[in-house]
């Protein structure tokens, strides 16, 4: 599937590989993909604030990735979710409800110091079935619009096409899929 990919899409795909590793996560996300899309520029044509965006992402994050849906939910069964991260977070730290970052191989780490050998700069990092759903739903969205390609559009649209916190965020900001297609497919 990945020789149908443009070279913008397939430099999205690597980039939130990128985006994982650098925040330290275990898998690559539906998130690390609009963190990516953000970062190459995709989205500026809707005017998309990236600095707000991102800071959303993290709220949501902090949040454990509930939606506001869930936290709706919660609330209508008299449970205050702002209530219950701030007392996780008083005892456990700022952040205690994110992703845990991976685990390191110290023997491994301390084998290749002692062996002056240096560290591997990439390492694996997985998709998850979200982010995995996603690219399979951006190639069925290429084949139904008869494109040839699957290109930076077709992957916004899988991640708006898909509940969660990226199209949550990104209808926050007013980008939907109607405004996506319609913006940037012309």
């Amino acid at each position: 599937m990945f020789e149908r990919f443009t070279s913008e899409a397939r430099s999205t795909v690597k980039g939130a590989v990128d985006e994982a590793r650098q925040a330290g996560a275990a898998t690559v996300t539906e998130e690390h993909l609009l963190l990516s899309l953000l970062a190459l520029g995709a989205l500026d044509p809707l005017g998309v604030d990236r600095a707000a965006v991102t800071a959303d992402l993290a709220a949501a994050r902090r949040r454990g990735g509930m939606s506001r849906a869930d936290e709706e939910a919660l609330a209508d069964l008299g449970i205050d979710l702002a209530e219950i991260i701030s007392r996780v977070e008083e005892t456990h730290g700022e952040g205690a409800l994110s992703s845990p970052a991976p685990r390191k191989r110290t023997l491994g780490s301390s084998l290749r110091s002692a062996l002056g050998r240096p560290e591997p700069e990439a390492r694996h990092v997985p998709f998850t079935q979200g982010a995995k759903k996603a690219l399979e739903q951006a190639l069925r969205i290429a084949l139904g619009r008869k494109d040839r390609h699957i290109g930076t559009l077709h992957l916004l649209l899988a991640l708006l096409s898909r509940p969660g916190t990226p199209s949550e965020v990104l209808t926050d900001h007013g980008v939907t899929y109607t405004t996506a297609e319609s913006t940037l497919a012309a």
